[in-house]
């Protein structure tokens, strides 16, 4: 009897790494994109975010020497070998690195099997995933990584879906704009505006009933038909979080989003509130979502697959998420590339609600840098068409950008 199983035509292939190539321009100098190429003429795109210059001299001083000459389509051998000294953990410059090699590693592999990427992650479980619109603008954190109000970007030169603007102004026409599209669920941060967010201690009556101020126009306008989502970023001690969240609750919240710091997890638990809370993005490695799990009162992680460990790291946090009957999110507020990897995710995995989108980015410069982009219609989001990713830079991006190339010279 032959007990010999039989072999896939590409089953030995080796799929070696030849080059590794960061790509960053001026106009959108946040943003790092990695390619992997390979023997076989395929090539893999990557993406991060925030500290683009730290995480691409990490890619081409530390991991292009450990990955040149390897077999691409290894990946959870190639995610472990790229992992730093074990003192760099959460979404370091050197996690966001990896990140980026190993979105573009399953990219490679999505490629060489000749199908999607979600595909790859077990098969789509829907052929759509609901969008929430995150409200920023379109120049939000465009030109440092600083997220506080001075860069914000709120005054954009007329540019379209001024939300965040928006939001602090017409709240309710934000919303109505949204509903006309298909997005019922919205997310804003007017908190961040606040004297007292400076050290986060307290929030003033004033300050608080002005940041309520959005939240209140849009159910006054708008009734149950628009779920509202309050960001905190982070800002607020545990008793300014709490007074917040009492405010928020007759307001009938979606969720509150890193209500406290995420270096004070064990805070979390003492926060008393009604309303469901999310977190997470600023996290990275299976660990650390274990530990956010584990405090009991998240109902939601949020899971920045291009800051906390690549696709093998978020595809593992929505099965840890999954175990504990949780839902999950996928956070986008970055990229083009983050997004249309966290679609595919989105697809396939069975405990994502929404996907977070925004418009202001996506119709805006989103579809400047790739030569398409995730379709969206009647407030749904899917996977685009082709292999891998679906996706490719656009030559404004490949001709206008600057290149940095790490050969495999003399490894093969």
């Amino acid at each position: 009897m032959d007990t010999n199983p039989p072999q896939h035509p590409n089953q030995d292939h080796t799929v070696r790494i030849t080059r590794v190539d960061t790509l960053r321009t001026p106009k959108h100098p946040n943003v790092l994109w990695v390619q992997i190429h390979t023997d076989a003429g395929i090539t893999g795109l990557g993406e991060t975010w925030f500290g683009a210059a730290a995480a691409e001299t990490d890619i081409h001083d530390r991991i292009a020497p450990l990955i040149l000459g390897q077999n691409a389509t290894r990946i959870e051998y190639l995610n472990r070998l790229m992992h730093p000294y074990v003192g760099f953990c959460g979404t370091g410059a050197e996690i966001r690195a990896l990140s980026a090699v190993d979105i573009a590693l399953w990219d490679i592999a999505g490629k060489a099997a000749g199908v999607p990427l979600y595909q790859l992650l077990g098969g789509a479980t829907r052929s759509k995933i609901p969008l929430y619109n995150t409200c920023a603008g379109p120049d939000y954190v465009s030109q440092t990584d600083a997220v506080r109000p001075d860069n914000f970007g709120t005054d954009s030169g007329g540019k379209s879906y001024q939300d965040l603007t928006g939001f602090m102004q017409n709240a309710d026409d934000v919303a109505a704009s949204l509903l006309e599209m298909g997005i019922d669920s919205m997310k804003i941060w007017p908190f961040d505006f606040a004297a007292g967010a400076t050290d986060g201690l307290d929030i003033s009556n004033t300050d608080l009933k002005k940041a309520l101020e959005p939240f209140e126009k849009v159910r006054n306008a708008h009734g149950d038909k628009m779920k509202l989502k309050a960001e905190l970023h982070g800002l607020w001690s545990l008793a300014a979080a709490q007074k917040i969240c009492n405010a928020l609750e007759p307001l009938d919240i979606d969720w509150v989003e890193d209500p406290i710091w995420m270096d004070r997890l064990t805070d979390i638990n003492k926060l008393q509130t009604t309303i469901p809370l999310a977190a997470g993005e600023t996290l990275g490695g299976l660990g650390q979502i274990r530990t956010l799990i584990d405090t009991g009162n998240i109902t939601t992680p949020i899971i920045d697959l291009t800051w906390g460990g690549g696709i093998t790291f978020a595809r593992k946090s929505a099965a840890l998420a999954e175990s504990h009957a949780r839902s999950i999110a996928f956070h986008d507020c970055s990229g083009p590339v983050t997004l249309t990897a966290s679609v595919h995710l989105a697809m396939a995995a069975t405990n994502v609600r929404e996907q977070e989108f925004t418009r202001a980015f996506y119709y805006g410069w989103y579809g400047d840098l790739l030569d398409r982009l995730p379709p969206v219609s009647d407030g749904f989001i899917s996977a685009p068409e082709g292999d891998g990713l679906g996706v490719l830079l656009s030559d404004e991006v490949l001709v206008g950008g600057t290149v940095k190339t790490s050969p495999a010279e003399g490894l093969l």
